[in-house]
């Protein structure tokens, strides 16, 4: 049976069975529907375009939680994600505390910014919170949030006062693998990779957003689509959501399905490739290959 987290009366049950905007596969429905059970954070990785941080969002909307969100960046700190002390403001304002009588200065709580994991601890009822990108901090970003995501609770060395979860939310964190994180973090979460849809997941991830697409130009765009993603060396592959980006323009555009096809199984370059490959090299490469094979012909 699936732990309800202190849910109120009324509460939709927490298990999350896929949604009408996000194809999910059975095992990363069973892989949430886990971490969820476990009490523990969901770890996503996956290539860039995977649909990690849209997962995350699809959850919340289907089990009718709250999302807080909080975007990593290389300068980000964990300390971010609890509260931030603003002196600077109290100093100013302590010298201007004729204004007010200085009442604002002695409440130092007025100084307080809290973060996403405050918010989420101390809301009024369960949310889910998203860790976006957490491999582009720093290694010890990881490290510095074990005891809190472990112990959902924190201590405010300002306020002197422990700030610990009402509810426990249902935490996603993503990764681009671009760093290895830290053996004790990973113990505490319950791990899952996306995998590259194949062609038939794709076609029901591409049915969500173009459901009145041709089915001839869906398969000639789909072919041309992995012929790119299958050329060896590229740099960067193209994901999930520049396949979604391309059709939407060849929609947008009124692309003729004759441009997509090509007189045999040789490799085109396909109109608007800058939707697909996104550097020079690849589409150097791309070219080059192009080429080799028209004079092999």
């Amino acid at each position: 049976m699936l732990c309800n987290f202190n849910l109120p009366a009324g509460f939709p049950s927490m298990k999350f069975k896929g949604s009408d905007n996000y194809v999910a596969t059975q095992d990363l429905m069973l892989a949430v529907n886990a971490a969820i059970t476990l009490k523990r954070p969901l770890l996503v990785k996956g290539e860039p375009g995977t649909g990690k941080t849209m997962l995350a969002e699809e959850v919340a909307e289907a089990l009718k939680l709250p999302l807080l969100q909080w975007h990593v960046k290389s300068t980000t700190k964990a300390q971010q994600g609890l509260y931030e002390y603003d002196a600077v403001s109290r100093l100013r304002d302590s010298q201007l505390k004729d204004v007010d009588g200085g009442e604002r200065v002695r409440d130092i709580h007025n100084y307080i910014v809290k973060g996403v994991l405050w918010q989420a601890f101390t809301a009024d009822q369960p949310v889910a919170l998203l860790i976006d990108e957490i491999d582009k901090a720093d290694i010890e970003f990881p490290n510095d949030l074990l005891r809190e995501i472990d112990r959902m609770e924190f201590y405010c060395y300002e306020t002197r006062e422990l700030i610990k979860a009402k509810h426990r939310p249902v935490v996603f964190i993503t990764s681009n693998n671009e760093k290895e994180l830290p053996d004790a973090f990973l113990r505490r979460c319950f791990f899952h990779y996306i995998k590259f849809p194949d062609a038939e997941t794709m076609k029901s991830i591409v049915a969500v957003h173009f459901p009145d697409l041709k089915q001839e130009l869906l398969a000639s765009a789909m072919k041309t689509f992995y012929d790119v993603r299958n050329l060896p060396g590229l740099k960067k592959k193209p994901s999930t959501s520049e396949l979604l980006d391309w059709l939407k323009l060849l929609v947008a555009e009124d692309i003729p399905l004759e441009a997509l096809q090509s007189r045999d199984d040789k490799v085109a370059v396909p109109p608007l490739v800058g939707a697909l490959l996104k550097n020079e090299q690849d589409v150097t490469l791309f070219e080059k290959l192009v080429f080799m094979q028209g004079r092999n012909r």
